[in-house]
């Protein structure tokens, strides 16, 4: 058969996506790409370090970045995205401005992180009060919400898991719980944090039942690396991405509690026992046990 009259195949916009070296969910990232547009991704050196502050400063040192980028620019990506939400906050604002000053100059490409296209995503939706869901442990969770402190974002309340490693197989009722755990005050949204834990399919849900938009790291990324080439993410009924949504029942309000009166700690819920494994998964194969709550430590969370 003769197949000359196609033409070849269409021209495509390319994406280049660096990745921790455990980065599970290259399929995931794809849900949100159109038709006309390629992702590149690569992935960070392994290093025999669980998911901490350690681990995150180790994926995202700019000579790690330098190699990455370099091999990405290869296919002639039109823009880089860091998918990383820890290695782009741990470092405060001023290293992930620095991370994205680094990527651009290794690759003369524009460049962006997932933690830099959480704050452009929230003051995209008008969004300065939020909710925070984490699979991390406390320390890490807590270096979050001082990188959202230093963009103006206040986090109303808070739930993690506590875990260090095998996040991308936390089932999605997990990251359910989690949502309802820390959505305690009055907050604008909710954002899932951690470009490995999997969030696609239940975004629409949550928006739906906790009224306000929801919004997740890979979400967040590969919106903003799409519209930095001029492209647009698709989503069923995400609030981010439609305009019908973020007009829907995700835009309304009075249905949150009245928020917290006095100076206090952040609201969290620190959840004792690993999410369920997954039916493939092989005896001692699952995460570590999450620390309990830190105001308690002798009694699980309620």
């Amino acid at each position: 058969m003769d197949v000359s009259f196609l033409g070849g195949p269409q021209p495509q916009l390319g994406v280049g996506v660096v990745a921790p070296f455990d980065f599970a969910l290259d399929r995931e990232l794809w849900r949100w790409v159109p038709d006309d547009v390629s992702l590149h991704l690569t992935r960070t050196p392994f290093v025999p370090v669980e998911v901490s502050l350690d681990l995150a400063r180790l994926v995202s040192e700019h000579e790690t970045l330098d190699a990455a980028v370099q091999a990405l620019c290869a296919v002639s990506p039109q823009v880089v995205a860091y998918a990383c939400t820890s290695g782009s906050f741990v470092g405060g604002m001023v290293g992930e401005r620095a991370m994205c000053a680094a990527i651009t100059q290794a690759g003369e490409v524009p460049a962006l992180t997932t933690s830099g296209a959480a704050i452009e995503a929230l003051h995209e939706i008008g969004a300065r009060r939020i909710a925070v869901v984490t699979p991390y442990t406390k320390s890490v969770t807590d270096s979050l919400e001082e990188f959202l402190g230093e963009a103006g974002v206040i986090v109303t309340g808070r739930a993690y898991l506590g875990l260090t490693r095998h996040i991308w197989k936390v089932p999605y009722r997990d990251v359910v719980d989690m949502a309802r755990a820390a959505v305690i005050g009055a907050a604008d949204a909710l954002f899932i944090s951690c470009t490995n834990l999997p969030t696609y399919d239940v975004i629409p849900q949550l928006e739906a039942e906790l009224r306000m938009p929801v919004l997740s790291a890979n979400q967040v990324t590969m919106w903003a690396a799409l519209r930095m080439i001029g492209a647009e993410a698709v989503g069923p009924y995400q609030a981010l991405l439609d305009p019908v949504a973020r007009s829907g029942p995700a835009a309304m309000t009075g249905t949150q509690p009245p928020p917290r009166s006095g100076p206090g700690p952040t609201p969290e819920a620190a959840f004792a026992g690993p999410p369920a494994p997954p039916p493939d998964a092989e005896p001692g194969d699952g995460p570590e046990t999450p620390p309990y709550l830190p105001d308690d430590p002798g009694q699980p969370p309620v």
